[in-house]
């Protein structure tokens, strides 16, 4: 058996896997080990072994994947930077596992290109790119994050539409509409964005509301689909568009999958899977059939 583990900010996925495929599901909250005391993320690793334990012998896991964002394993090293809690607690509930770490963007290249090379997408929240060669990732494109890029994520498209709020560029009638729909007093919105705690989930949280308007406004559609053009002139087009296919992985890049494939074929890409979450992919992937 195999355990595969992805975790954000606000929530990881588990997966116990078996030789017939997926024999259960966890969720639990997520873990940041950048900022998370040890006992925290030994609870909560704790907890998702107990779901398991209800309904398989741990001991008989040979293998746990975990991929985070931001994960980042030093050349040489098996663990991940401030990870001794981490791996401690997960050699705990899975004693007899060998353990690997990894990053958020190698899980997307994996479900989305299994052991063959091909560019991988994340257009979530944020957004991240890379060329993968069927084994590892050998070019990646910075994100810069929400303040410095992140170009075709949600949080990106909430920067774009809360700059032109706050300026009054946005059409009256969305405006009003806005600003009745949310507290987005100028304070409460630099508050947020300048000293909270998660500004770029907070400017996302607005991507649905703007989405949900992209029929009927022209602005919108003009806002929406310069983001992805942005991602694509940005980001996408410095790898070798003409030779590897490309896979997206991503709740906002999934929502938006018409809107993304029209922008795509302005550059004269075809996106060849879009996956809301990338682990039916992963699945595939540990198991030998991708």
């Amino acid at each position: 058996m195999i355990v595969i583990a992805e975790s954000g900010a606000t929530k990881t996925d588990w997966c116990l896997v078996g030789g017939d495929g997926v024999q259960k599901s966890v969720k639990t909250p997520g873990m940041n080990i950048a900022v998370m005391p040890a006992k925290a993320i030994g609870e909560i690793i704790s907890q998702a072994a107990g779901d398991f334990s209800c309904d398989a012998d741990l001991a008989l896991v040979r293998e746990v994947h975990y991929y985070a964002a931001g994960l980042f394993v030093p050349e040489g090293e098996k663990l991940p930077r401030n990870g001794e809690g981490l791996d401690a607690a997960l050699r705990t509930a899975f004693p007899n596992a060998e353990i690997e770490y990894a990053s958020d963007l190698l899980d997307a290249a994996r479900a989305v290109c299994g052991h063959s090379a091909g560019i991988a997408a994340i257009l979530g929240t944020g957004s991240n790119s890379c060329l993968y060669d069927g084994e590892k990732i050998v070019r990646n494109v910075r994100s810069g994050g929400f303040i410095l890029g992140d170009e075709g994520g949600g949080a990106c498209l909430g920067k774009l539409f809360m700059a032109d709020f706050l300026k009054g560029l946005v059409p009256e009638e969305i405006s009003d509409e806005f600003a009745s729909s949310f507290k987005v007093d100028y304070m409460t919105v630099v508050g947020e964005v300048y000293r909270g705690e998660a500004p770029s989930k907070y400017l996302g949280s607005f991507a649905p509301w703007i989405l949900s308007r992209y029929d009927r406004s022209e602005y919108i559609r003009n806002l929406v689909d310069g983001n992805f053009r942005s991602f694509l002139k940005r980001a996408l087009s410095q790898y070798d568009l003409k030779t590897y296919p490309v896979g997206v992985v991503g709740g906002f890049g999934y929502a938006c999958q018409e809107i993304l494939q029209k922008i795509g074929s302005e550059f004269e890409v075809t996106f060849s899977c879009i996956l809301p979450s990338p682990i039916e992919g992963l699945i595939e992937y540990h198991l030998g059939q991708k």
